[in-house]
């Protein structure tokens, strides 16, 4: 599954100068609400990742999401793999458990991000279930950016990857997209255009 040409396909790939959740710029945006506004498409892409998720045998009973942006990408992979689905969410700046969902000590955990960059959400994520005695075994996304390694990639993540190098990550495939720190982005420098946030979350 080629999944850059399936974002590029639903005009869910922009150019232009944008500044990411992670405070890094970018020329390319991933904007997976876009791809995900159809229920078919959804389907047709988290029926595949829980095919490569479901081959890794895991014990798994339950999907959770980092909201907002993976939300629809965590629902849909938690109904094409017939398990329960929760998500958490930022109040005040700090990821929570909230909406009367809670944690059995030991539940298996899987967490879903429909982008994967340098995988601090996701820990977030991981640590509040954590902290509530869940067992983290792996975590998925629909694109990964490069940084982290995927179950099917030979190279090793890079340095600034902050999830678990324990356990496995699934994904779609990966979508390599350069980034910049603000003080050191060539469109700031070359073109003087302001990075704009198409995402969820203010930075």
């Amino acid at each position: 599954m080629d999944i850059e040409a399936i974002y590029k396909s639903h005009e869910a790939l922009l150019e232009g100068h944008f500044l990411l959740s992670s405070g890094y710029h970018s020329s390319r945006y991933l904007q997976s609400a876009k791809l995900l506004e159809s229920p078919k498409v959804a389907k047709t892409l988290t029926d595949e990742l829980s095919t490569k998720i479901t081959q890794a045998n895991l014990n798994i009973d339950t999907i959770c999401s980092p909201a907002i942006g993976g939300l629809i990408a965590g629902f849909s992979l938690a109904t094409s793999m017939e398990k329960r689905y929760i998500f958490t969410e930022r109040v005040s700046l700090n990821m929570q458990l909230r909406r009367g969902f809670d944690i059995k000590q030991g539940e298996n955990i899987l967490i879903c991000e429909d982008i994967i960059t340098t995988g601090g959400s996701a820990m977030e994520c991981a640590v509040v279930l954590e902290s509530m005695g869940a067992n983290i075994v792996g975590f998925a996304c629909l694109a990964n950016r490069g940084f982290c390694k995927t179950t099917q990639d030979s190279t090793a993540s890079k340095p600034n990857c902050t999830l678990y190098s324990h356990l496995p990550l699934f994904a779609l495939g990966n979508i390599r997209i350069d980034m910049h720190e603000a003080d050191n982005c060539p469109m700031c420098k070359d073109g003087g255009t302001q990075a704009i946030k198409p995402g969820s979350r203010a930075n």
